[in-house]
C-alpha cells in the first residue's frame, strides 16, 4: 500500500537546478534511501517531504492518517526543557493516555471515563511506554532526564533529536545523516532496531553498513534525475555500474556521430538557405547527448607528502584526568612508518581527548610526548572550517599556498587546479563559503589540511556530511598515503578498510591495542560472548532422571575419531577466516565488476555458514577435549 507519492517535483535556487520533475513513492513497510553527491539537493527533498521546504512545482502527497516524523541535520529541540520534556511532547498519543489515566483515576465514579482511559492506554501500549522510553533513551546513551537541552553538546542534542522521532512509533520516518554523532555500539543498535520494527523509513546517509543492512530500496539522485534501485546497497551498486556502462557506449556513440555532423555543420556556407533544418536541430540533439552521462568526476589528491624520519611519535605512560575521570592511566605506544591506526569507544570515553593530546593542544597531566622532528600534523578535526563573512572559496586555499608540489620531479598544481580537482566549478571557486552546503563546506575543510603537506595525518570524524563518491577516493587516497594515521570514526566501513590495528577506549584510563580492524574486533568480542553463553550453559546443572543424569555422565572425553575431527577444525576455520578476509578486499576492488560483486557475495555468505557451522562444532567438542 502507497504511503506516499511524489509527482514531477522541482527545485532551483536562482539559475541553480538542483533536481527536475521528479517522481517516486514509497510503499507501507518500504525502508528506502537517498544517495547523490554533496550539493545535489538530498536534504532539500527530505525537507519538501516534511513539509520544512516547498517544491518549486510538482505534488508531494501521503496516505490519510500516515504519521510523519522527520529527523533534520541540525535538531529542533524546546530550549526551555528538558530531556524528558522534549520526549514526552504534548499530542503523544501514549503521553496523552497517560495523563488521561491519572485523571480518571482521580475521578474513579465516573466508570465511563475511567473505562475509555483504560482503553487507551492498552490501544497505545501506554503501559510500558516509560520503559520503552527509557530503553531507547539509554541506548543512545542519554541517562539524565532532567538534562536542560540549554546545556547539551551538539553530539547529544542530535541524540535526543532521534530519541524524539523513534519514541513517537511513526508510519514514516525521514531521518537525515540518523548516524551522526552516534559511537558505534549505538550506530549497531540502531541498525537492528530499525531493521525489526516495521515502520516504513526514507533516510539520507553515508553509512554504507547501514545501506547494505537496513535499506531494500536506493533512490540515485545524479545529474537532476532520480533512478529507482530495489533492493541493497551492494545491488545498487551492480545496477549502478551496468546503467553507466549502457550510458558510456551511448556517449561514445553519440561523440562519434557528433564528429561527423561537426563536419558537415562547418562544410555548409554559412549564407546557405537550404541547409536542412531537421539535420541542424539532430546535430544540437547530439551535441547535448554526448555532453550528457553520469557525473563521474573525482577527486585527485596526489599530495607530496613531507618525508618522514625514523622516530615519528612515542608516548610513554600517559595520564590524563578530569576530574575524577580517567581518560588514560600510563598509556604508552612508539608509532611506526605507515601505521594505520583507527580509535573506537563510547561517546565520552576520551577519543578526541587522545588526538588533543598527540597533537599538543591538551596538556598531559602525567607521562612523556616526544615527537620526531620530521613530524608535520595534518589534523582534521570535527568543528571544521572556520572563515569570515563574505570570503571566497579560492582566498581559503589561497591563504595556505598557491601552488601545491605533487608527485615527483618538482611538479606543482596551482590552488585553483586543486579546488578543480575536489570538484569545486570555475563558478564555485569564487563563491562566498557560506553558500556551499555541509558536505561542501567539509570537502573544503579536507583540502586545506592537505594542502599543507602533512605526513602524519589526524582525523577526527572526517566522514560526516561527505557523500559516498568524495568519501569512496578519500579512502583511495588514504589507502595510498605512506605516512602514518590515525582515524576517530563512526564509519565501520571506512575504517575496515583503512585501519589494520585499533586503540580500543574501555573508560577509566583502560586503553586495549588490538591487532586488526573494527570487523575483526567485533568478531573476538562476539566469539568471546558466545563461549561465555556456553560455559555458562555448562555451568547449570538441570535437574534429569537417574537413568539420563547416568547417560550423559557417560561422556566425559573425546572418542579418537573427534579428537581428529578438534583438531582439523581449528585449521580449517583458520583456513575459512582467511578466504573471507580475502573476500572482503576483493569486494573493494570489484565494485564496477557486477559479475564479480555477485560471485563474490555468493562464495561469501557460502563461506560464512561453513565457518559458522564450523566454530559452533569445535565449540562443543572443546567441552571435553582434555
Amino acid at each position: 500500500m502507497n504511503l506516499l507519492s511524489v509527482e514531477n517535483i522541482t527545485k532551483a535556487y536562482g539559475a541553480r537546478v538542483l533536481f527536475q520533475d521528479l517522481s517516486f513513492g514509497l510503499q507501507e513497510g518500504q525502508k528506502s534511501a537517498i544517495v547523490a553527491k554533496n550539493g545535489s539537493g538530498k536534504t532539500t527533498i527530505l525537507k519538501i517531504l516534511a513539509g520544512k521546504d516547498q517544491a518549486d512545482s510538482g505534488i508531494v502527497s501521503y496516505r490519510k492518517g500516515v504519521k510523519v516524523s522527520y529527523l533534520p541535520q541540525e535538531p529542533e529541540l524546546d530550549e526551555s526543557k528538558n530531556l524528558i520534556d522534549n520526549v514526552l511532547a504534548e499530542g503523544h498519543p501514549a503521553t496523552d493516555a497517560i495523563k488521561n489515566y491519572e485523571k480518571a483515576l482521580s475521578n474513579p465514579e465516573n466508570e465511563e471515563a475511567y473505562q475509555k482511559a483504560f482503553d487507551a492506554m492498552d490501544r497505545n501500549d501506554a503501559w510500558d511506554f516509560e520503559n520503552q522510553v527509557k530503553q531507547v533513551l539509554g541506548k543512545l546513551g542519554l541517562h539524565d532526564l532532567e538534562l536542560g537541552v540549554a546545556k547539551m553538546s551538539g553530539g547529544q542534542r542530535k541524540r535526543l533529536a532521534l530519541a524524539k522521532v523513534l519514541i513517537a512509533k511513526p508510519d514514516l520516518l525521514i531521518l537525515d545523516e540518523p548516524t551522526n554523532h552516534l559511537d558505534l555500539s549505538m550506530i549497531e543498535w540502531l541498525e537492528e532496531y530499525l531493521s525489526q520494527q516495521s515502520l516504513s523509513l526514507l533516510m539520507v546517509t553515508h553509512d554504507r553498513y547501514f545501506l547494505e543492512n537496513i535499506c531494500d530500496q536506493i533512490l540515485e539522485l545524479d545529474q537532476e534525475k532520480l533512478f529507482q534501485h530495489p533492493g541493497s546497497y551492494s545491488e545498487f551498486l551492480i545496477r549502478q555500474s551496468e546503467r553507466r556502462s549502457v550510458e558510456s557506449v551511448q556517449k561514445d556513440k553519440a561523440s562519434n556521430l557528433l564528429r561527423k555532423e561537426l563536419e558537415w555543420m562547418r562544410r555548409q556556407p554559412k549564407a546557405r538557405g537550404t541547409k536542412s533544418k531537421a539535420r541542424i536541430d539532430a546535430f544540437f540533439g547530439l551535441k547535448d547527448k554526448a555532453k550528457a552521462g553520469p557525473d563521474l568526476g573525482q577527486v585527485q589528491m596526489e599530495v607530496q607528502m613531507t618525508r618522514l624520519g625514523s622516530k615519528i611519535l612515542e608516548l610513554h605512560k600517559l595520564k590524563k584526568n578530569f576530574g575524577p575521570k580517567k581518560i588514560l592511566d600510563g598509556f604508552s605506544y612508539n608509532f611506526k612508518k605507515g601505521e594505520r591506526i583507527g580509535i573506537i569507544g563510547s561517546n565520552g570515553s576520551g577519543k578526541t581527548t587522545f588526538l588533543n593530546l598527540i597533537s599538543s593542544r591538551e596538556e598531559i597531566d602525567g607521562g612523556k610526548i616526544v615527537k620526531g622532528d620530521t613530524v608535520k600534523y595534518g589534523y582534521y578535526t570535527q568543528k571544521g572550517i572556520s572563515f569570515k563573512p563574505g570570503k571566497r572559496v579560492i582566498d581559503i586555499i589561497k591563504d595556505i599556498a598557491e601552488f601545491l608540489p605533487i608527485g615527483k620531479k618538482g611538479r606543482e598544481i596551482s590552488a585553483s587546479m586543486m579546488l578543480d580537482r575536489f570538484l569545486f566549478s570555475g563558478d564555485q571557486q569564487y563563491s562566498q563559503v557560506e553558500k556551499l552546503s555541509g558536505g561542501e563546506k567539509r570537502r573544503l575543510y579536507l583540502l586545506t589540511v592537505l594542502m599543507a603537506n602533512p605526513n602524519f595525518l589526524i582525523l577526527d570524524e572526517p566522514t560526516n556530511d561527505l557523500d559516498i563518491l568524495t568519501l569512496n577516493v578519500l579512502e583511495e587516497f588514504l589507502v595510498e598515503f605512506n605516512g602514518c594515521l590515525i582515524i576517530v570514526t563512526h564509519d565501520r566501513f571506512f575504517m575496515d578498510k583503512l585501519c589494520d590495528q585499533l586503540f580500543v577506549f574501555k573508560g577509566e584510563g583502560d586503553v586495549e591495542v588490538f591487532p586488526g580492524n573494527y570487523t575483526d574486533y567485533r568478531d573476538k568480542e562476539a566469539s568471546i560472548a558466545e563461549t561465555e553463553k556456553l560455559r555458562s550453559k555448562s555451568l547449570v546443572k538441570p535437574t534429569v532422571k537417574k537413568k539420563e543424569a547416568q547417560s550423559s555422565e557417560k561422556k566425559t572425553k573425546l572418542t579418537y575419531a573427534e579428537k581428529i575431527e578438534f583438531e582439523e577444525l581449528g585449521g580449517k576455520i583458520e583456513e575459512l577466516e582467511k578466504r573471507l578476509a580475502a573476500i572482503t578486499l576483493e569486494f573493494q576492488d570489484a565494485t564496477s565488476d557486477a559479475e564479480a560483486l555477485e560471485k563474490l557475495s555468493k562464495e561469501s555468505k557460502k563461506i560464512q555458514e561453513e565457518l559458522d557451522s564450523s566454530e559452533l562444532r569445535w565449540l562443543e567438542l572443546s567441552e571435553y577435549n582434555t
